[in-house]
């Protein structure tokens, strides 16, 4: 067999092609300082706002442990109820099916998620699907008292015909 020996050529090619592959790796694995810097901004702005969220659930769940008496005050039961409720709300029947065996499985009451259904429809009426926050403060109430009274409707005025004396006329 013949071995052959690159040429210098040969040599030098192969050292510039290790070069720029090395090159690239070194371009593509450090990030732009500019980049950098704007990404550093913005999480330190974003963490406050999240910050501010957290001790509300916890008092949502301290709420509900307070009024609601048994397992379905559990934190745990909480979460994936009022889940479970919004899903059927929102026809995800799927979703809100595979949430209702987490729910069963951590023992929680079942009965208490058709009563706050039935309760959120009751009360459908006062859910602005404009606003955001609105299904979820009604599932939280409901949850928590699925046994909201449902408003009466005012009684119409009377008639201001029916009022006055019949006139005559001559």
């Amino acid at each position: 067999m013949d071995k052959r020996v690159f040429s210098a050529a040969g040599r030098l090619r192969a050292a510039l092609c290790l070069v720029a592959l090395c090159l690239g790796i070194a371009y593509l694995s450090a990030p732009a300082p500019a980049v950098a810097q704007s990404q550093d901004a913005k999480p330190a702005e974003q963490h406050a706002p999240d910050a501010a969220k957290e001790p509300q659930k916890i008092d949502e769940f301290a709420e509900a442990q307070k009024s609601i008496t048994g397992p379905a005050g559990n934190p745990e039961c909480v979460w994936l109820g009022r889940r479970v409720v919004s899903l059927l709300w929102r026809d995800d029947l799927d979703t809100a099916f595979r949430h209702l065996d987490l729910y069963d499985r951590f023992g929680c009451p079942g009965a208490h998620i058709q009563a706050s259904f039935r309760c959120l429809l009751l009360h459908s009426n006062n859910i602005d699907p404009k606003a955001a926050d609105s299904l979820n403060a009604r599932v939280l109430a409901c949850w928590i008292n699925p046994n909201l009274q449902v408003a009466a409707p005012a009684a119409p005025p009377a008639p201001a015909a029916a009022a006055q004396a019949p006139t005559t006329n001559r």
